[in-house]
């Protein structure tokens, strides 16, 4: 799949081949007035390249409520995964987190007002593990704050996904429902705030100044 920037009023772009073009911009010039706010300083970790995770075939039991944890330098999201109107969508976050797939990925993409993105092996809204599932979300979808859901590019089917998801920041966006749906941040959005108020190079879209890492992400089942 390939990638295209996301404008803040238009598409949610990932998993694909084109770099967001934020990347490799000299960060040291950029004035770090605001600062990292509620995060610690992180290391950026190296681009993994290309990969090639088998596609997962187990589902999840829709009797058994899943939460997703993101381990962060911002502080802990808890993500449940909404097993019952995404059950393809969720089975692959599941089994990709359970591989360690999101340890040591980045968010990077913040975009002022609107989102912020993350899940990419390569750090640069280019990468995904190597394969492509489609689920379409529920027609009547709303991606409200709080809302965890899968990146795509224009030219992907509706439901289309990879690697990289991203979290709703605003009270209300006006997109469509054709990004895969994972779920909702239960508990505190903190940490989701953290990010989202990081300066970014370019500014209001683009790669945060100060690196945002997933250290590791666990699941949970009861």
């Amino acid at each position: 799949m390939g990638t295209a920037l996301l404008a803040a009023a238009a598409a949610l772009a990932a998993c694909g081949s084109t770099a967001s073009g934020s990347r490799g911009l000299a960060k040291a010039s950029v004035s770090a007035a605001g600062g990292s706010g509620g995060c610690s300083r992180a290391s950026e970790p190296a681009p993994r390249g290309p990969q090639h995770v088998p596609k997962p075939t187990e589902r999840l039991s829709p009797a058994k409520r899943y939460v997703v944890t993101l381990a962060t330098n911002c502080g802990a999201i808890a993500i449940q995964l909404d097993v019952a109107d995404a059950p393809t969508t969720t089975a692959s976050f599941a089994y990709l987190v359970k591989r360690g797939f999101y340890d040591d990925l980045t968010f990077h993409r913040v975009a002022a007002g609107f989102v912020i993105q993350g899940g990419d092996p390569n750090g640069d809204g280019s990468g995904g593990p190597g394969y492509t599932i489609v689920e379409r979300p529920p027609a009547n979808l709303h991606y409200t704050r709080g809302t965890v859901a899968m990146a795509k590019t224009a030219t992907d089917p509706a439901g289309a996904s990879g690697s990289q998801f991203f979290i709703v920041t605003a009270n209300a966006t006006e997109l469509p429902p054709q990004y895969a749906l994972v779920g909702k941040v239960v508990g505190s959005m903190a940490s989701v705030d953290a990010i989202a108020k990081l300066p970014t190079v370019p500014p209001q879209d683009g790669e945060p100044i100060h690196p945002v890492v997933i250290s590791r992400a666990t699941l949970s089942a009861s």
